[in-house]
């Protein structure tokens, strides 16, 4: 059975016992604070779980985009290595939300996996949860007689709290689960060995496939469980795994979710997969890597130095290496497999196909500029190895192994293949001990202590009136304490509010809380999943009082200029640079809006100014806001709406409209009443934030009107500073060419000046033991000049040992230089001189064996280097 069908007959299975197919979240979360990435397919039913959320179903079905690369669930080091991990992984799965439990759930998957895939029953073994004193969770009795119904008990395994207690985090819902594992190997295998000894011991061949979730308690911030006043069911099936199963192979990379990708790459690179263990790794890698990549970008997550980016990037480096260093792809190659994965996906994943040409660009451009990183990494292993040579050692630091890995992207594994090469080793446990310091690092600026939540109210839902409203009667549902870095915040959950939580690009707002005598200030507004939050520095003396919320008005309507103009920028840009262009991200706040859009070049001044003339125009025009609620998703694309890819919707979605014939999106965020609201609009910056991704910023309204009256102050000034000329860049340029003129001269006085120092150094050369000797303090115009003379000493005099104390502009600067011939010969080495005499001016320096420069703070100290030069002369003889 081929993987596309597989799929299909799992949701169509559950479909027809009464599960809503809900599709798959994006892989990059937004609005959650607690994750990255998609790790599990149950995040975006969090909100179910934890009663933050109602929906018209109680079960659901789907198969969700994961990926593991970070936090407790990390798996990108055994990519490749083995041939049942990955990074990027689809995870199919049942729910069901108050409504069955583990009678159905095991059930419905006996049922699923023997009668309708055909699995083995001889070759399936079932785990149930052992129960832990500690908690005070008993032996999952129940389970183990509902697996009894259907399995040999022999069959049934107990597992400990580890592998058969299933936790959503620290704190929150969570309860025991039971495993489905299946024994791949051969009859000849199994009769020496029988599957059971092997559950749960890592072993390729026999592995787990389905995990059933029972969630019936939730974990407190102390430790303690209590009942949940529901219980839930959450499974989640390794898709790949399941395909391995079915198609009777012994990886997963054999069956047809990865065979077109392996043998392109196999064929580019010149090589047969399962020839080699090396390239196989390699080529394993890749193909992994490359989805997660493709599909991380595809929903929003472009490749950079921080948080989720720097993740994506580390994935796609780890794969070039690869690439580099088994396969011998010295050029960009991982692009070349995003067609065949989009064409692998189409029908299901259609946000590949449907931005395929953009993820390749990127893609490429990433790789392009690793392949120069990876060489610079090189040249600095060459660098370690020569220094190492001289040492007369043979391993390489720990703290070197880290800075390989940190700076140039090169893990540890890659360090030591490259140091066996060249005779050496690396110190491994000095590397781990560099990378712990790192994550403890990490740890401290990221630890927060979280309180449980408080329930002060019933109401389960929160009501956002803040489309219609800026304040409200409300009263407090739930709160709780935080502690950080930063100090004490309190989070306060309302059963009604105007407070719009950031989301969507939209900071959140600010306001106040007004009741029973007191005021708290709110100082931001964030959305966790989909409840609204309130952050306060203190908590009400009454928290079951009525309060009136109320948001900052003002900053609230400067929002709401900068998110419609963000509207009417974006088809404005598609107008004018094309249809390609998507948004990639954005920024909207009182201050300014930032938006980030699809393009592979700069836009140009002309264009710019073309796109700032149609957004005015259509803030001229003064356009209503046509704003509908509750429209369904199918309606709202045959309206023309504008989705987002990375952006999960509903059945029911908001659609803003300015003028159905220029600007259709679908958003959540706050907007003007007509586009005359907005006054006026102002690009001032343009630039690249990624490959493949611009970036324009602007301001609007009073912002706007501020920043044109601050550029004709400018002008004015430059105006007067010139005594108005009639044509200012005609006068700007003749000021630019006296400029240059007199910077001819100014460098032909230099270099008559240089040139009569140079003399003068050069006659009051001394021979000491065959070395002519230099040592004089100097005064130059410039730190070139210093260098251009210190190389024309070393040009023109034999054996020369010059140190240049040089007054540059009243600053100190020192310059050592050596003929090459006594730095072999001698073993002299400017770059260990000067840091030396660099302590005299209160400074540092270094550079090569032959040439080094310093500066420093003490130009005072100028004579004591030319004192302790003449020591080190001294030592000469």
């Amino acid at each position: 059975m081929q993987s596309k069908e597989i799929r299909s007959k799992f949701i169509e299975f559950f479909e027809s016992r009464g599960h809503k197919y809900v599709p798959s979240a994006p892989m990059v979360l937004k609005n959650d604070p607690t994750l990255m990435f998609t790790n599990a397919g149950m995040n975006q039913f969090k909100d179910l779980f934890l009663g933050n959320k109602k929906e018209d179903y109680t079960r659901a079905v789907n198969s969700q985009k994961c990926l593991r690369v970070s936090g407790k669930h990390n798996d990108l080091e055994e990519v490749g290595i083995d041939t049942y991990h990955h990074t990027m992984f689809e995870m199919l799965g049942n729910w069901s939300f108050g409504d069955y439990f583990k009678q159905e759930a095991i059930g419905w998957s006996w049922e699923l996996l023997t009668e309708v895939f055909g699995l083995p029953k001889e070759r399936l073994y079932v785990t149930v949860f052992e129960g832990d004193k500690t908690d005070g969770v008993p032996f999952d009795k129940e389970a183990f007689d509902f697996w009894k119904s259907h399995i040999d008990e022999a069959r049934i395994l107990n597992g400990d709290k580890k592998d058969n207690f299933w936790e959503m985090g620290d704190t929150g819902p969570c309860g025991p689960c039971s495993e489905v594992h299946i024994d791949l190997r051969s009859d000849e295998e199994i009769a020496q060995k029988p599957g059971k000894d092997l559950v749960n011991m890592d072993h390729p061949q026999v592995v787990e496939i389905w995990n059933l979730v029972f969630i019936q308690f939730d974990r407190k911030a102390d430790g303690s469980l209590e009942n949940l006043p529901a219980k839930h069911i959450d499974t989640g099936m390794g898709f790949e795994r399941l395909c391995m199963a079915m198609q009777g192979k012994l990886s997963n990379y054999d069956t047809d979710v990865f065979t077109p990708l392996i043998e392109k790459i196999a064929k580019k690179a010149g090589v047969n997969y399962k020839d080699k263990e090396e390239t196989d790794i390699a080529i394993r890698v890749i193909v992994d890597h490359i989805r997660a990549i493709s599909f991380a970008i595809a929903d929003g997550q472009l490749p950079s130095n921080n948080k989720a980016g720097y993740v994506v990037r580390r994935i796609l480096r780890r794969a070039v290496r690869y690439g580099y260093t088994f396969l011998n792809f010295q050029e960009p190659f991982l692009y070349e497999l995003v067609d065949v994965l989009a064409d692998q996906y189409e029908g299901f994943f259609d946000e590949l196909s449907g931005q395929k040409d953009f993820i390749a660009k990127v893609v490429r451009e990433e790789e392009n500029s690793f392949l120069r990183t990876l060489e610079n990494g090189l040249k600095r292993l060459d660098q370690i190895e020569s220094k190492l040579t001289k040492e007369g050692k043979k391993e390489i630091e720990g703290k070197e192994v880290f800075e390989l890995y940190d700076t140039f992207g090169f893990p540890v594994d890659l360090t030591a293949l490259i140091a066996r090469e060249k005779g050496l080793a690396v110190d491994e446990a000095g590397f781990q001990s560099a990378m712990a310091e790192q994550k403890n690092r990490s740890k401290a600026d990221a630890a927060s202590e979280k309180g449980d939540w408080i329930q002060v109210g019933d109401d389960e839902q929160v009501e956002f009136v803040g489309y219609d409203a800026t304040e409200a009667q409300a009263e407090i549902i739930k709160y709780r304490e935080i502690k950080d870095k930063k100090g004490k915040v309190f989070q306060i959950v309302l059963n009604k509010t105007p407070f719009y939580g950031e989301s969507g690009g939209q900071i959140g707002d600010t306001g106040v809380l007004v009741g029973d005598g007191e005021t708290i200030n709110v100082i931001d507004t964030q959305k966790e999943n989909d409840l609204i939050v309130h952050f306060t520095n203190k908590l009400p003396a009454k928290p079951e009082a009525t309060f009136t919320a109320k948001i900052n008005a003002e900053r609230r309507a400067l929002i709401k200029n900068n998110h419609s103009s963000t509207h009417l920028l974006h088809s404005a840009l598609r107008e004018v640079l094309g249809d390609h262009v998507q948004q990639k991200g954005s920024l909207v706040s009182d201050q300014l809006l930032r938006f980030d859009f699809s393009h592979f070049q700069k836009v140009t001044d002309e264009e710019i100014e073309r796109i700032e003339q149609i957004v005015n125009e259509h803030v001229r025009q003064n356009i209503k806001l046509d704003e509908r609620r509750n429209v369904p998703i199918e309606d709202a694309k045959a309206l023309g709406a504008t989705a987002l890819f990375g952006e999960k919707y509903g059945e029911f979605v908001r659609v803003i409209t300015f003028d159905p014939k220029y600007s259709v999106e679908l958003c959540g965020g706050t907007h003007v009443n007509a586009t005359g609201d907005i006054g006026l609009f102002k690009i001032v910056s343009e630039g690249a934030v990624a490959a493949g991704v611009r970036r324009i910023e602007a301001y609007t309204g009073p912002g706007a009107f501020n920043y044109v009256q601050e550029q004709e102050k400018a002008l004015k000034a430059v105006k007067d500073l010139l005594k108005n000329p009639k044509d200012l860049s005609k006068a700007i340029e003749g000021l630019l060419e006296e400029q240059k003129k007199l910077s001819k001269e100014i460098e032909g006085l230099h270099a008559k000046q240089s040139g009569q120092v140079k003399t003068d150094l050069i006659a009051k050369a001394e021979d000491k033991a065959g070395i002519k000797v230099i040592a004089q303090q100097v005064t130059l115009p410039s730190a070139d000049a210093l260098k251009k003379l210190s190389f024309e000493l070393k040009n023109e005099v034999q054996n020369v040992f010059a140190v240049l104390a040089a007054d540059i502009a009243g600053k100190p600067q020192i310059a050592v230089v050596i003929d090459e011939a006594l730095v072999k010969d001698k073993g002299l080495n400017a770059g260990q001189i000067i840091r030396d005499l660099a302590k005299e001016i209160k400074g540092g320096g270094g550079g090569q064996p032959f040439f080094a420069t310093a500066g420093g703070k003490d130009l005072s100290g100028l004579p004591k280097v030319i004192e302790k030069t003449t020591e080190l002369v001294a030592t000469f003889e």
